[in-house]
């Protein structure tokens, strides 16, 4: 089993969407890349058009980049991303609700941007706020992307003017993005990892929903299944989950021979009153606690870490 790491390298302000924001958090990734490397970890830093377009931030991350220790991938927010012809509204916060040519500008945008200040074409995605479909899956791949990391498994993000992957699983997979001329066209999509502890992932999913359904959520009954061990969904990432749960969750996915664990989070995060994972320096410190406490065990049971484009090389090998 392989893991990628793939981190939203992204602008400090969540509640407001800015097109000029700050980006305080950026330099708290020499702390985190100091983790990274005691582990012979490569993450993947998916970086935002504020982060490419500032001197400091690409130049921090370039460097990086140069000795080998990082890939550089794109994260794209469509509203600090020009260009800016979109409505200011929260749709138009999802990247697939923009209209097809308005979101390959912007993309543009972006990946020129990276090639400006990273001196690389980058192969690898992920849009902002889960806003992914097959549109922005098309878009993407024309202009060069291998892998995308947009799908989050076994959630429905409709409620915020999303896209619903209650039908996704977390494995890799190949999705066909072809057309009447050239049908055989695919993108890799590298979903982040969110499962249950139990080995039924089907079935925990399918009874998860059924007991979420507004008629039985005054039972909370998927906290008494928690507790009890019985149903537990976890995310691979240190925001929500605690290390602990993150090792439960790799020791499943390892004993059913899951190829690449996606560990997933935001740069935000790294400093503490950016964010609501990490409100107190006392939060900031168990995050990085936990990013510790994950790659030790990832070392220990011999989970190698890549860069995410090169998953494209393991899934050649398992086919």
């Amino acid at each position: 089993m392989h893991l990628v790491i793939t981190i939203d390298t992204e602008e400090d302000n969540w509640s407001d969407y800015d097109a000029a924001p700050a980006l305080s958090n950026i330099p708290r990734l020499l702390k985190l890349q100091e983790l990274f490397d005691a582990y012979k970890a490569k993450p993947t830093y998916l970086v935002s058009y504020p982060v490419a377009a500032d001197a400091g931030s690409s130049s921090l991350l370039r460097t990086i980049m140069e000795d080998g220790r990082c890939e550089i991938g794109a994260h794209l927010h469509p509203w600090n991303t020009p260009p800016f012809e979109e409505k200011r509204c929260v749709e138009n916060t999802m990247l697939f609700r923009l209209d097809p040519e308005l979101q390959y500008r912007k993309m543009v945008s972006l990946h020129a941007k990276i090639r400006e200040n990273f001196g690389v074409e980058p192969v690898s995605f992920r849009t902002g706020r889960w806003g992914f479909d097959l549109t922005v899956a098309r878009n993407i791949h024309r202009l060069g992307y291998k892998v995308d990391t947009s799908v989050s498994p076994y959630l429905n993000w409709e409620t915020y003017h999303g896209p619903d992957f209650s039908g996704w699983t977390p494995e890799p997979r190949e999705i066909p993005i072809g057309n009447g001329a050239a049908p055989d066209k695919s993108l890799l999509e590298v979903p982040a990892t969110i499962g249950y502890l139990q080995s039924n992932q089907g079935l925990c999913d399918s009874v998860y929903n059924a007991i979420s359904d507004s008629r039985l959520r005054h039972f909370r009954l998927r906290g008494v299944l928690d507790r009890l061990n019985l149903l537990n969904k976890v995310w691979l990432s240190p925001e929500p989950d605690t290390s602990e749960k993150m090792i439960r969750l790799a020791a499943t996915f390892g004993k059913m021979d899951f190829p690449v664990l996606n560990l997933f989070f935001h740069s935000p995060s790294l400093k503490h009153g950016l964010t609501h994972f990490t409100k107190t320096v006392e939060e900031e410190k168990e995050l990085f606690d936990r990013v510790e406490r994950f790659l030790a065990y990832a070392d220990l049971s011999g989970i190698r870490s890549i860069g995410l484009s090169e998953v494209q090389k393991i899934m050649a090998q398992t086919a």
